[in-house]
C-alpha cells in the first residue's frame, strides 16, 4: 500500500534530516521526497511517498505528528490527490534518430527545452507513471542523463469544501 503524507513543517535547518531520521531509523521506506517553501517563507512543503503495511503507515503519521517542527500532516492515497513528477532526460541524438525522439516528445506531451548538435534535452511534467514510460520509450535511443524530482501531490478538491 502507498501513502502520500503532505507534511507541513517549521522551514528550519535539520528539519528534513529529522523527518528522514524517523522513517531511517523505523525502517520505514521512503519512495519519493520532495521539499519546498510554501507561500509562507516560514512554512515548507514536504511530500513524502512511502509504502508499507496499513499498519505501518498509521505508525508514520503517528510519529511524525510528534515532531515538534512538524505544523500539520495530512495524508492521503494516489487516488484520492493529484500528482505530478518533474522529469529532464538528456538525449544524444543523429539524423537517424531525431525524427524517433522528436515523435516519442510529442506523444507523450514533453517539450525541447535545449538542444545542440548532438545532444537533446526533453522536460516532461506528469505523473510518475508517464515519466516512466517515457524513459523506456528513449532507452534504445542513448539516454546521457536523467534528473527527476521526488512526487508533488495535493489532496484532490472536494465538492464539498
Amino acid at each position: 500500500m502507498k501513502k502520500i503524507y503532505s507534511v507541513l513543517v517549521e522551514n528550519r535547518s535539520g528539519v528534513l534530516c529529522k523527518v528522514a531520521g524517523l522513517f531511517s531509523r523505523r525502517c520505514f521506506n521512503i519512495d519519493s521526497l520532495a521539499v519546498g517553501e510554501t507561500d509562507d517563507p516560514n512554512v515548507s512543503c514536504m511530500t513524502i511517498v512511502s509504502s508499507g503495511t496499513e499498519h505501518t503507515m498509521e505508525q508514520v503519521e503517528k510519529q511524525l505528528n510528534k515532531k515538534i517542527d512538524v505544523i500539520k500532516v495530512k495524508t492521503f492515497t494516489e487516488t484520492a490527490s493529484i500528482s505530478r513528477e518533474l522529469m529532464l532526460v538528456k538525449v544524444k541524438y543523429n539524423k537517424g534518430n531525431r525524427r524517433d525522439i522528436l515523435e516519442i516528445a510529442d506523444l507523450m506531451k514533453a517539450d525541447i527545452v535545449d538542444m545542440s548538435k548532438s545532444l537533446m534535452i526533453l522536460q516532461i511534467c506528469d505523473v510518475p507513471e508517464r515519466t516512466k514510460i517515457l524513459i523506456d520509450m528513449l532507452k534504445s535511443i542513448s539516454i546521457v542523463e536523467v534528473a527527476r524530482t521526488g512526487t508533488l501531490a495535493l489532496q484532490k478538491c472536494c465538492e464539498s469544501e
